[in-house]
């Protein structure tokens, strides 16, 4: 493949002054795990509250029901859906179907995967998804490996769907698609997430130090950020800051022109990258918490859209 020709980084949109929470959409959050071996939750509130701090108007999280007391608890300024799960705790793959179907009615945007698990329902949960031609969809975590374990997955995709892997999940999805990537050295990440995208017919932005994003023929690459970053969860806020990003200034945004979602998913990186930066500037780069970095990309913002 020829040298990438990385695009140059794209601006923030103004924020209308005179919106609602429904101008600037709501995304949806599937996740959460409540049977063993792997009891999770966290995940899916940073990616919540990451969506939250980014801008979006309001967030929705569908989660196990053993857990949704827990999840109102931690993030307050959530809409919390409890989804119907069998006795051991594994979610009940229909009955949670329809509890979703649900919340998809209000949702702007889609994010599905972190703290997830890797049942068999919760597979046919993911797939569902996405076969749905209903809002974008962004897929990370749990939900990118239950994908790659699906036989002829990238067949079943339909609409908007951006892919968040890190270097691991992207060789998941390489191996499933059988193609020969590297997806961890700085030199061959570039080719790799845009062959993943064009295979894909996705956006697909490849996390690690210098994140590319691409969706097959346009391709950016983020320079900033820091090893402060490097900490459980942050890539579940990344995924609930693209789904603001989306919410925002997507195909499905009011009032607003929309921007590719490619181009949105980079600007989400962008906004990350900023915010472990300023994180970095104050305490040095180890030590972050993630949900840190998610109430860091306000400033991030601000500074981006002061020039």
């Amino acid at each position: 493949m020829n040298a990438v020709e990385f695009q140059q980084d794209p601006a923030l949109p103004p924020r209308e002054p005179r919106g609602h929470k429904g101008t600037f959409g709501s995304v949806l959050v599937v996740g959460g795990c409540a049977h063993a071996p792997r009891r999770m939750l966290g995940g899916a509130m940073l990616a919540a509250r990451g969506a939250l701090r980014a801008g979006a108007g309001r967030a929705i999280v569908a989660v196990p029901e053993p857990l949704a007391a827990d999840a109102l608890a931690i993030l307050p300024e959530a809409t919390v859906v409890a989804l119907p799960v069998g006795p051991d705790g594994e979610l009940d793959a229909s009955a949670a179907a329809e509890a979703i179907d649900a919340a998809l009615a209000e949702a702007t945007v889609v994010v599905v995967g972190p703290a997830l698990g890797r049942s068999v329902a919760a597979g046919q949960v993911v797939m569902r998804l996405l076969a749905m031609d209903g809002p974008p969809v962004v897929v990370d975590a749990d939900a990118i490996r239950l994908f790659a374990g699906h036989v002829d997955a990238a067949r079943d995709l339909r609409g908007t769907v951006v892919f968040t892997p890190h270097p691991g999940e992207a060789l998941a999805l390489a191996e499933a698609l059988a193609l020969d990537l590297d997806c961890v050295e700085r030199a061959t990440r570039p080719a790799a997430a845009i062959a993943l995208a064009q295979r894909l017919g996705a956006v697909v932005a490849l996390k690690g130090a210098g994140t590319v994003t691409s969706d097959g023929l346009r391709t950016w690459r983020c320079d900033r950020g820091n090893a402060a970053l490097a900490t459980g969860g942050s890539g579940d806020v990344l995924s609930g800051m693209v789904a603001a990003m989306l919410a925002q200034f997507g195909a499905r945004s009011v009032g607003s022109d929309a921007m590719p979602p490619a181009a949105l998913a980079a600007l989400a990186v962008e906004i990350h990258a900023r915010a472990g930066d300023l994180w970095r500037d104050a305490h040095g780069d180890a030590g972050a918490l993630a949900h840190e970095i998610a109430d860091l990309a306000p400033d991030a913002m601000r500074a981006m859209r002061a020039g």
